[in-house]
């Protein structure tokens, strides 16, 4: 059994997956309240899934970029985890995780968090690959600058805010595909999937030297 973690940016996920199916999964908008829900959510997620701490095999945790406390939460509490239980630590970009599940599709994806100060962490990712390969490097830029770099078509993932929605239509027309907010949210169950193959292949971070990924 595998725990998921993500407390990167004011929306939070955790979730329970055993390599065949999803156990559970949680998620919520915590703003700056991490530090506060975390573990009560990590314990309401294990009731629901019927399993404790000796089921797991290994936590996994967005590691950035992201909000710079937001991030260090999740990932404090999942070094805690996994010295105390003597199991693997498996870090994923957050990006990553937003970029996953859009990966078949035929177009580039923009994939976006909030960053403060009107600004987005971000990183466009390569179609149809079966797992995420980033064709930009993380990037931290107000939303005029990501369009100047970013080419149409593409398919936009993320929080992205209206103001910038309606920007981005104006200019790219029919060549901007935006995701719906249901389909925009980070999922720990996402993270949790990229972690088991990392996991299945050997592929995991020392727990000590684990930092979070941070821009600016």
């Amino acid at each position: 059994m595998l725990l998921a973690l993500d407390t990167a940016t004011a929306f939070a996920s955790v979730a329970l997956y055993d390599g065949r199916e999803v156990r559970a999964e949680l998620n919520w908008r915590s703003e700056r309240r991490h530090t506060v829900e975390l573990a009560p959510q990590v314990d309401n997620l294990m009731q629901l899934a019927g399993v404790s701490p000796a089921h797991l095999h290994a936590v996994a945790v967005a590691i950035g970029p992201g909000s710079y406390t937001g991030t260090r939460i999740a990932l404090s509490f999942a070094k805690g985890i996994v010295l105390a239980l003597d199991i693997p630590l498996i870090g994923i970009p957050t990006l990553d995780v937003l970029a996953y599940p859009m990966l078949p599709a035929s177009k580039p994806v923009c994939a976006l968090v909030a960053a403060g100060r009107k600004r987005y962490c971000w990183a466009v990712y390569a179609a149809n690959r079966p797992l995420p390969e980033r064709v930009t490097p993380f990037g931290l830029h107000h939303f005029p600058e990501i369009m100047s770099q970013v080419q149409s078509p593409a398919m936009w993932v993320g929080e992205l805010q209206p103001i910038d929605k309606e920007a981005l239509i104006a200019e790219w027309q029919d060549g901007v595909h935006i995701l719906p907010p249901a389909l925009a949210v980070r999922r720990g169950a996402v993270l949790a999937e990229l972690a088991w193959q990392r996991l299945l292949a050997g592929n995991v971070d020392d727990p000590v030297s684990l930092s979070p990924i941070y821009l600016g």
